[in-house]
C-alpha cells in the first residue's frame, strides 16, 4: 500500500499563500539551496505526484522549462528534470489531458479512484494542493504531514487545509532543521484508513 504525503512549505500559523495568485512564492519564503537540494531527493525518491489543478498548473508554468533555463541555479534545474520526468496524477473536473509524464482523473469519483491507486501502489505518493488535501483528510485516506516551516508569522492568507474544523492527532516521524530558520517535521495522520476494497 501506498502513503498519500502532503507536503507543504507553510508559515508558522499553517499558511501556505499569503495574498491568492503567489503560488507558494511569496516574500515570506526562505528557499535556500540547502532545503532546495533535499527536496529534490525527497522528489526524487516519491513513487507518484498527485497534483489538484491549481497547484499542477503552478509547477507546469516553470518546471519543465527550468532544465533548460541557465540564469537559475542548478539545483533548481535539477528539480525541473525531477518532476518533469516523475509519473504524476492531475485530478481535475475542467482538464482531460496534460503532458510531462502526467495521467488525468477526473470526475464525481475522483477520491475512489484515488484510493485504489493508494491500495495498488508501494512507497510514497506526493499530494500538491490544499483543495485535494482536504479531500484525501476527510475521506481518511492522507497518511502524513511534510512541513516545512518558515519562521513568519502571516495572520491571513490561505490555510493548509480548506474549511476543516475536526482535530487532526499526528505523530512526529522525522524533524529537521535547514539554513535560515526553517524547519522540516514529518507527521504521521493517526486515523488514517488502510487500504482496502472501494
Amino acid at each position: 500500500m501506498g502513503r498519500f504525503v502532503y507536503s507543504m512549505q507553510v508559515s508558522l500559523d499553517l499558511r501556505i499563500e499569503q495574498v491568492p495568485g503567489d503560488n507558494g512564492a511569496g516574500e515570506w519564503l526562505r528557499l535556500g539551496e540547502e532545503l532546495h537540494r533535499a527536496a529534490n531527493a525527497m522528489t526524487r525518491a516519491l513513487t507518484l505526484m498527485v497534483h489538484g489543478r491549481v497547484y499542477y498548473e503552478v509547477m507546469e508554468e516553470f518546471w519543465p522549462r527550468a532544465h533548460e533555463d541557465m540564469s537559475v541555479p542548478g539545483y533548481m534545474r535539477e528539480y525541473g528534470e525531477i518532476w518533469t520526468a516523475k509519473p504524476k496524477v492531475l485530478v481535475s473536473r475542467t482538464r482531460n489531458s496534460a503532458d510531462h509524464n502526467t495521467t488525468v482523473i477526473g470526475g464525481d469519483d475522483a477520491i475512489e479512484r484515488l484510493a485504489a491507486l493508494r491500495a495498488e501502489t508501494g512507497g510514497d505518493i506526493s499530494v500538491g494542493g490544499a483543495g485535494l488535501a482536504t479531500q484525501l483528510l476527510r475521506a481518511g485516506l492522507l497518511d502524513e504531514l511534510l512541513l516545512f516551516t518558515h519562521p513568519a508569522i502571516l495572520g491571513f492568507g490561505r490555510p493548509l487545509f480548506d474549511d476543516y474544523d475536526v482535530p487532526i492527532d499526528l505523530d512526529l516521524l522525522e524533524q529537521r532543521s535547514f539554513p535560515q530558520g526553517v524547519t522540516m517535521h514529518r507527521y504521521a495522520v493517526q486515523d488514517a484508513k488502510e487500504a482496502g476494497p472501494c
